[in-house]
């Protein structure tokens, strides 16, 4: 983890919330096959806080061997493309007419102050969801509510539910919030297509003085 999270991750860990959480972790990593590996966990806060210009919230982690490594919709060189992350390319393709990446690893954006991060942080092998309702809704809370008042000129991408429950945290009049649903091919097509985010993400960016992403 970015030593500018330091003071923040560890007043979370003291937490009685978060306690409750660990000891379910210890005792599911011990007893179950979970994603990310534990090392990868919180691999979001290798982002440097005060690099942060956009932050893209999911759900949780892909349940199936060998794609979640830590950063919300992103998955190893060695992966093939899930399928949320070619609508991903696809709506990026439609903005600009090409994206910037061949593969699914998403550690670009990540190096360009994106913070991939998931509502919920684990999950039970091929049981998607599985770690919802144990903690992590409030840690990812206290996330959002930290880098809005940290943070200035955010951009905010919340697709899907859970990650729009997160906007009543949010200060709209200092940052920027785009909502839509998710880009899963369960939803892609009910708003996910043509919500024109990234282009919109980085105009507000450039308003505010600094360098757009790279998509």
């Amino acid at each position: 983890m970015h030593e500018s999270w330091k003071e923040f991750l560890d007043s979370e860990f003291t937490k009685p919330y978060f306690q409750e959480l660990s000891k379910f972790l210890h005792e599911a990593y011990e007893t179950k096959t979970i994603f990310p590996a534990k090392p990868q966990v919180f691999r979001a806060f290798t982002t440097d806080l005060n690099e942060v210009k956009v932050v893209i919230l999911g759900q949780d982690p892909y349940h199936t061997p060998g794609a979640a490594h830590g950063l919300a919709f992103s998955v190893p060189n060695s992966q093939p493309i899930p399928p949320s992350l070619v609508n991903i390319y696809k709506e990026i393709d439609a903005e600009f007419g090409g994206h910037a990446l061949e593969t699914g690893n998403l550690r670009p954006w990540q190096e360009q102050g994106v913070l991939l991060l998931n509502n919920v942080l684990t999950v039970e092998a091929h049981r998607a969801g599985s770690h919802r309702g144990k903690g992590w809704e409030q840690f990812t809370e206290a996330v959002v509510k930290h880098l809005n008042e940290r943070c200035d000129h955010l951009v905010f991408l919340l697709w899907g539910r859970d990650a729009r429950s997160k906007s009543g945290w949010i200060d709209q009049d200092k940052h920027l919030v785009l909502e839509s649903p998710h880009p899963s091919p369960l939803s892609a097509h009910a708003g996910f297509f043509g919500n024109g985010h990234f282009r919109k993400a980085n105009e507000f960016l450039s308003q505010h003085g600094m360098a757009e992403i790279e998509w």
